[in-house]
């Protein structure tokens, strides 16, 4: 079974690493569709269905979030938090996929419910290779909870 219809929200304040993420996920072979959120203040008003996205059908609730942890403004820790603190999104899958790999972020993420923590990788040829495996178990594998 796969979850070829849902969307992915990618929380990726680096234009660099969100085209890498998008040339990652083609070459993989997504047919989902992507929506880019450059920092944590627009992922919350996306998710939340708020500010720019407040009109009804100007956004779809995601099927995974990948997530940024070191974002301007709210930064993705905050995000986070906040998503798993509130029943009506929590279960919406978040792959934290960020450069830290500080043992207190991996500790804190997962303390904060993140579903998996992922290093990125530093070279192309790693990072794309990482980004196909989140299509392969996420989006192929894994069931995802229901899109309401």
């Amino acid at each position: 079974m796969t979850n070829s219809h849902q969307t992915i929200l990618v929380v990726e304040d680096s234009f660099a690493d969100w085209e890498t993420t998008q040339r990652g996920f083609r070459f993989a072979g997504l047919e989902n569709s992507l929506v880019h959120c450059a920092d944590g203040d627009d992922a919350l008003d996306y998710v939340h269905q708020r500010g720019a996205y407040a009109k009804p059908g100007s956004c779809v609730r995601p099927a995974v979030i990948l997530l940024e942890l070191n974002l301007p403004g709210t930064d993705g820790r905050r995000v986070l938090a906040e998503l798993k603190a509130d029943a009506d999104l929590r279960a919406i899958p978040i792959v934290v996929f960020t450069a830290s790999s500080d043992p207190r972020d991996v500790e804190y993420c997962y303390r904060a419910g993140a579903n998996t923590y992922i290093q990125k990788p530093v070279g192309l040829p790693g990072f794309m290779q990482a980004v196909a495996r989140i299509k392969d178990y996420w989006l192929e594998i894994a069931i995802l909870p229901a899109v309401h």
